[in-house]
């Protein structure tokens, strides 16, 4: 193939409430930061997030496992 699977699919974001009302909040690139999207997660829900040429930065708040191509953290502990 001669497309750049990395490019286009960038880097995935696997995160798994771990209790009920994980928000997950989505920053922007550029000059200045700010929200562009947000999720709340319940219990056992899951979101694969991706970071985009848009999406910079992922901030997560409240209880939640989460998974990338660099290891697994959990958050809220």
């Amino acid at each position: 193939m001669d497309w750049d699977a990395e490019k286009i699919y960038g880097d995935f974001v696997v995160v798994k409430a771990e209790e009920n009302g994980v928000n997950i909040i989505g920053l922007t690139r550029g000059k200045d930061t700010k929200f562009h999207h947000t999720e709340k997660l319940d219990k056992g829900e899951v979101l694969i997030a991706q970071f985009t040429d848009n999406t910079s930065a992922i901030k997560i708040r409240g209880k939640a496992r989460i998974i990338c191509r660099h290891g697994e953290v959990y958050s809220g502990e």
